[in-house]
């Protein structure tokens, strides 16, 4: 009797499309021929793949679900389809590259990527900033431009994989036909060779060198943000697209201002006058002065917010606020005169203070100063 493809793919019934592919792909890689090369692996690998042929496609699924094994007999696409001689495209789909037969070598160029670190000050981050950004790597060959071939020549295509940069090689199985592709051993899989190398750069078309670009930092970054500028990495080996450059940007520190996400905080302190009867001071932002209300009566640790004069959000039209806290400053120093007045006030409001007469230890002191 047969079994169940859902057992043989190890799934629920209500797997994903996703959670089949995943699972299709392992059992694959166990029971394949080329892999494990005994009968009892080759009916199994049969067995998974008819399974998941019939439950990655919807109308397919949808029919086994309501008839089972007959119904696939309903429609289109019976079970023998899966080894036709079209069998090599689906395992392309699933193994390129991966070592199991009918892989295709990839010949598209591309740079390395490229790390580096930018320091910014404090309001760069917050309102942005184009800044240019100095490091040593590698760059195209000025001599060559990026050819690799002497001035006055061209690289030429690779008479032995004739320009495709791989090496094919097709065998018969059990499942038909079965392609594997490996990258030209003559050209690396460029598909060119140079004849005569540029002196510069030995024909690789790329040099080491100094290089600047002017990174566009946006405003409300904040510190450990990364830019990933597209195509400014490294270039390719003669020629192809540049790789990737990440930025990763420290922010310095600001002596007035401490940052929590596109808030701002700041302190600022008013004497016990201002705190007990109120007043207007100026208060520094990153926009320039503006100035607050201290209402009467306030205490140390009260928060005024200054609402959108925080960190504008990246790539975004919000901004946030600034918080100032407010610190009361006890007076010291005080003249005789500013004592008494402080004393009537204490004593108008029925406040205990210490003794006005110096005590023992500090007539004892005086005496011998």
């Amino acid at each position: 009797m047969a079994r169940d493809f859902y057992e043989l793919l190890g799934v629920p019934r209500s797997a994903t499309e996703e959670e089949i592919k995943r699972a299709y792909r392992r059992l694959a890689r166990e029971f394949h021929p080329d892999t494990s090369g005994d009968a009892e692996s080759e009916a199994r690998f049969k067995e998974v793949s008819l399974a998941y042929e019939t439950l990655r496609d919807p109308e397919r699924r949808r029919r086994y679900d309501m008839f089972g094994p007959e119904g696939e007999r309903l429609g289109p696409q019976g079970p023998g389809d899966i080894f036709t001689a079209g069998f090599g495209d689906l395992f392309n789909a699933f193994f390129a590259g991966g070592g199991f037969g009918g892989a295709t070598a990839n010949t598209t160029r591309r740079g390395e990527d490229v790390e580096v670190n930018l320091d910014l000050p404090f309001e760069d981050a917050v309102f942005g900033a184009e800044r240019p950004i100095t490091f040593r790597g590698v760059v195209a060959c000025a001599t060559c431009s990026g050819t690799g071939a002497r001035p006055g020549t061209s690289p030429v295509t690779c008479s032995q994989c004739g320009g495709s940069g791989q090496q094919r090689r097709v065998r018969q199985s059990i499942l038909g036909q079965v392609v594997s592709a490996t990258p030209c051993n003559r050209c690396r899989g460029l598909g060119e060779v140079i004849e005569s190398r540029c002196t510069e750069c030995r024909g690789d078309g790329r040099r080491v060198d100094e290089r600047t670009i002017t990174v566009d930092v946006p405003s409300g970054v904040d510190n450990g943000t990364t830019l990933r500028i597209t195509g400014a990495g490294a270039p390719a080996l003669r020629g192809g697209a540049g790789g990737d450059l990440y930025v990763h940007l420290r922010v310095a520190a600001h002596p007035r201002f401490e940052r929590s996400g596109t808030d701002l905080v700041t302190t600022v302190h008013v004497s016990m006058a201002q705190a007990s009867l109120g007043a207007e001071i100026d208060v520094e932002t990153l926009d320039g002065t503006e100035t607050i209300t201290v209402p009467p009566g306030t205490q140390t640790g009260k928060v005024v917010r200054l609402r959108g004069r925080g960190v504008p959000e990246v790539r975004g039209r919000n901004r946030g606020d600034l918080h100032v806290q407010i610190f009361v400053d006890t007076p010291g120093g005080l003249t005789k005169e500013q004592e008494r007045l402080l004393r009537e006030f204490a004593a108008q409001r029925g406040e205990e203070l210490a003794s006005e007469e110096p005590g023992i230890i500090s007539r004892i002191r005086s005496s011998f100063g």
